[in-house]
């Protein structure tokens, strides 16, 4: 996942849309960029996938001045982009994943179009979507074409001589929310990054929402439709916990969840209830506030210099973070029968590894691990995370069991069917714990707080909401054949 973050300002808005794009610093690991607009258009790039956002750019900021700037973190692609089109010049910055952006490409080139941002065979997807656009009649028409030819997600700030254009993508995956405050108005992919800048939400985007902020405010150019897919990770594990989606804050729904996950574990004595740093620890002190058990730290997180080990593209890389980032405590693993919270399991290869090792290795009496969410049973098709089904703990699980890959799951899906509780048997037999126990769907929805209808939980039922394309656009394609392109 990539975030987004843009300012205009009645002054220079460098300072501010620095510190803007660096809270946005826990949604990417590979690179960063900023662009600014003065009297010309201003950019830089570094890759931060060693170092840290603030380092990178801190000796770019006299250079690049300006009122009106974006800002990414990147998970995949080096952006903004910068292209000179017949709407006159502009930069974009995208948050998303563009799962047929090979044929997409393939047509554009067909037509003549170029690409000059290629790397390991494939398009810069920023790069990608800013060709899209210009393929409309104007940059409104344009933004609707990209939104009805993509299959996925994409979100995106553009930035041009009228003002920071910003676009929800149409199925509401991804969030962007409106700031303004006494000298400037912003628009951040993270509420988080409003707080210290002074910045009070003014709007949630809707989905397929297309604003224009400026000097003069902010002006709708679309309004938004009626169907909302956004992501429920991001309240479990990717947003920071003073954000809010939305409307709802992402440590309350946390604390929910681990309160939920207490109510279904009265059968079991532990001593210590604990949270996987980062994301797993509001998940915990919601399951101690439940559990009347007290909230301590076995496990704690060396900070400088460790991003999140979900995100890097390599294993090797993964490996290395999750086992340098994670200091135990033995004083406080020692003889405890310890309650491990945990936002997701993915591969599981960590938390066995790196993890329950630790622990195990401490002194623990016991280990129990608790999952905020279900297992994950398919790769995200919005977002850059998981791409090989093949990776995922459920998947070698069921493996396991059948003998082979199969392709109707449903039987392990639900919760209460012996199927289900047969591949969690085989997970904790894996990892190598005293117990294991998932939250379940209709308890995580619970705790969101939002309807069911209106959340993405693709990764866990493969179930994708059909929405109505226009003709040019082809029909949006099966849920089967999506994971068949992702692997």
């Amino acid at each position: 996942m990539s975030g987004l973050f843009g300012v205009v300002s009645e002054h220079d808005c460098t300072k501010s849309l620095f510190y803007g794009t660096d809270y946005h610093s826990h949604l990417g690991t590979q690179f960063g960029g900023l662009a600014v607009l003065g009297e010309s258009f201003k950019r830089q790039i570094h890759n931060i996938s060693e170092s840290q956002f603030k380092s990178k750019f801190f000796e770019d900021l006299d250079r690049l001045r300006g009122n009106k700037g974006i800002g990414v973190i990147s998970a995949l692609n080096e952006q903004p982009i910068y292209l000179n089109s017949k709407f006159g010049p502009f930069c974009i910055a995208t948050d998303g994943f563009i799962d047929n952006a090979r044929e997409l490409a393939r047509n554009l080139l067909s037509d003549g179009v170029t690409f000059s941002e290629v790397g390991d065979g494939m398009v810069n997807l920023t790069e990608l979507s800013a060709k899209l656009i210009t393929q409309g009649s104007d940059l409104i028409k344009g933004i609707e074409r990209m939104f009805d030819v993509i299959d996925g997600s994409c979100s995106l700030l553009l930035l041009h001589n009228e003002g920071i254009y910003a676009a929800r993508d149409r199925l509401g995956y991804s969030p962007l929310a409106v700031g303004k405050r006494s000298d400037a108005w912003a628009v951040t992919s993270e509420t988080s990054a409003f707080l210290n800048t002074d910045f009070e939400v003014v709007k949630y985007l809707e989905p397929g929402e297309i604003v224009l902020v400026n000097e003069n405010g902010m002006m709708q150019h679309r309004k938004g439709g009626a169907l909302n897919q956004i992501c429920a990770f991001l309240w479990i594990y990717t947003g920071f916990p003073t954000s809010h989606y939305e409307g709802i804050n992402v440590e309350t729904v946390r604390e929910r969840c681990g309160a939920c996950l207490a109510r279904r574990d009265r059968d079991i004595e532990v001593d210590v209830v604990s949270g996987i740093p980062d994301s797993g620890i509001a998940h915990a002190i919601g399951y101690s506030m439940e559990s009347g058990k007290p909230y301590r730290r076995p496990l704690v997180k060396y900070t400088p210099g460790y991003g999140r080990s979900y995100i890097p593209p390599s294993q090797e890389k993964r490996d290395h973070i999750a086992k340098m980032k994670l200091v135990p405590n033995k004083e406080i693993i020692r003889g405890n029968r310890i309650v491990v919270c945990e936002d997701s399991i993915v591969r599981g290869t960590q938390l066995k590894n790196y993890t329950i090792k630790k622990l195990w290795e401490g002194g623990a009496k016991e280990i129990h691990v608790r999952p905020a969410c279900p297992p994950l049973m398919f790769p995200c098709r919005f977002n850059l995370s998981t791409r090989e089904i093949h990776e995922l703990a459920a998947r070698k699980a069921i493996r396991a069991i059948e003998g082979e890959d199969i392709e109707d799951v449903s039987g392990y899906i639900d919760h209460t069917s012996p199927r289900y509780m047969k591949m969690v048997e085989w997970i904790a037999d894996n990892l190598g714990v005293t117990s294991l126990r998932y939250q379940n769907l209709d308890d995580m929805v619970a705790a969101i707080g939002l309807p069911r209808e209106k959340l993405c939980l693709y990764c866990w039922n493969g179930e994708y909401p059909h929405r109505e394309r226009k003709a040019e656009a082809g029909e949006v394609r099966k849920a089967e054949e999506l994971i068949d392109s992702a692997q």
